[in-house]
């Protein structure tokens, strides 16, 4: 039976494969053979149904093994492969050849010029003759080297070619093994008549994952979902009914945190015993990859998937059929278009660094559950950066790093330091006073939270006493972590400071301070 693909539901980690096929039977016990299945089918996954007057009585999976491989497209680069390396023989026996005729004209050169020496000494021969001879070798000998130049050149672009066919044919061959599955659905039709068979399976080797672009005009965020489908399975999908579901059977833009700023006794540090000698010590390395997406901004709309709402998942159709050939890629398709409405502010944290980060806290006010995916941040048409957005549930509000905008301009120096005994006793002191300020470029009011810290102490001899802390913080934390909430507008200019006294008993030596 001939059955192509019509439709594909895929899953985060798998994909159901549905085929369907039509066919005359006679009355009576038939079999009915499915070929070309992928060896990657999960053979308790395969269901059977169909319409017309039969019973299913049982569907056997077995591997038939095959000297090639049934993929069309690799049976062509084979054939491609083949022809290659016939033209590039014949080349090979073509340049061969002129090499012996150069061989030949080089060697009759060689005898003639003997020869002719010997009769121009004697006067028996005319030079001219002898000219004429010397230039038709000449001329000879030139055309077979200009030949085997042009030989040479149609070699290399063969070779490349061949080349080519190697790549892509290895590339099918990971993919396809020559051998494959057959399903035999075994069938007690009624009478005779035209049943159609739908036979669906899961495979392994695909998936789906989600990618975002998130497009920042004023105070609307247009959230742009696309699905990401891979597979190798062995088989190739054909534009058909595709469909993505969450469910599963079975580097980037950040808001500044700050952790603790402790301060403690300097304490010796204890020697290791020394280590035993060995050849060679094992180590790990890890490497962190960030890639930014930039996409062009387009003029024209997405087209949005038709959503199927389920008890624990969703799933969607694509508006456009989607081909998914099993090679690994990733091919997009546009799940959904999503308006929000953001509310705008800043975040800094001067002692990390002198930017100003734009965040958007945004209420998800659509039926879907998005899922976790790198996103693509833009404002208007520019690319800013790129954020990991994490699963979002309908209702669920969220905080969006959505970049560094320069128009904030923060700056922090140290405007006070001093160090020295006090007057009396023996306690050492520490001061340092800085002075952060903030200004609005910006066309617009902007709402700025500075983030700053004192050390916290973990000694008691170690007494950590605000000297200046102007103006009050709008919130404090237990481990030393200030919060001010500045309401800026345009053109406007904000100062604060803050400074820090320390006190060290008598031979107490501190460490984790910084100025």
């Amino acid at each position: 039976m001939e059955a192509p693909i019509v439709a594909v539901t895929v899953y985060p980690d798998r994909a159901r494969v549905t085929r369907r096929g039509r066919l005359s039977l006679p009355e009576g016990e038939q079999r009915v053979v499915l070929e070309s299945l992928p060896l990657a089918l999960r053979t308790d996954s395969v269901r059977v149904a169909g319409t017309g007057p039969a019973t299913v009585l049982g569907v056997d999976i077995a591997r038939r093994h095959r000297p090639r491989t049934t993929d069309a497209t690799a049976a062509r680069l084979e054939e491609e492969l083949r022809a290659a390396r016939a033209q590039l023989a014949v080349l090979e026996d073509e340049d061969a050849v002129a090499a012996e005729r150069l061989e030949f004209y080089a060697g009759l050169a060689r005898r003639s010029t003997r020869s002719y020496a010997v009769a121009l000494a004697a006067g028996d021969t005319d030079p001219v003759r002898v000219a004429e001879l010397a230039d038709a070798l000449a001329a000879q000998q030139a055309a077979v080297r200009e030949a085997r130049r042009a030989l040479a050149e149609r070699q290399d672009r063969v070779r490349e070619q061949i080349q080519a066919y190697e790549r892509g044919l290895e590339a099918r061959r990971r993919q396809r093994e020559p051998d494959d599955l057959a399903a035999t659905i075994g069938l007690d039709v009624s009478g005779e008549a035209t049943v159609e068979l739908e036979v669906s399976y899961v495979v392994d080797g695909a998936g789906w994952t989600s990618a975002y672009d998130l497009r920042l005009e004023a105070e609307k965020l247009t959230l742009s979902w696309y699905g990401l489908v891979t597979q190798r399975t062995g088989e190739d999908w054909p534009e058909c009914d595709l469909r993505l579901s969450t469910a599963r059977p079975s580097g980037a833009v950040t808001v500044p945190e700050l952790s603790p700023w402790f301060i403690d006794r300097q304490r010796p540090v204890p020697v290791p015993p020394p280590a035993p000698k060995a050849e060679g010590m094992p180590y790990a390395m890890r490497a962190v990859g960030m890639v930014a997406s930039l996409a062009e901004e387009a003029p024209m709309l997405d087209a949005e998937s038709r959503l199927e709402q389920g008890a624990t998942a969703a799933t969607y159709q694509p508006a456009r059929p989607v081909a998914v050939p099993a090679d690994g890629g990733a091919h997009r398709a546009t799940v959904a278009v999503i308006d929000l409405t953001a509310a705008l502010d800043y975040v800094t944290a001067p002692v990390r660094g002198a930017e100003a980060h734009l965040r958007a806290t945004v209420t998800n006010t659509s039926p879907h559950t998005l899922p976790a995916g790198a996103g693509a941040v833009f404002h208007g048409g520019d690319f800013v950066g790129s954020a990991a957005l994490q699963t979002w549930a309908p209702g669920e509000e969220v905080e969006l790093a959505l970049g560094v905008d320069d128009r904030i301009r923060i700056e922090r120096e140290l405007v006070r330091r001093t160090a020295g005994k006090a007057v009396i006793g023996s306690t050492r002191r520490r001061e340092a006073e800085h002075k952060i300020t903030i200004a609005n470029h910006t066309p617009r009011a902007a709402k700025v939270t500075v983030l700053d810290q004192l050390p916290v102490s973990r000694d008691e001899g170690i007494v950590v006493k605000e000297l200046r802390v102007e103006p009050a913080p709008t919130e404090r934390s237990e481990l030393g972590v200030l919060t001010w909430v500045l309401d800026l507008a345009p053109g406007e200019e904000r100062e604060i400071h803050l400074g820090v006294r320390v006190e060290l008993s008598r031979g107490v030596e501190m460490i984790g301070w910084r100025e």
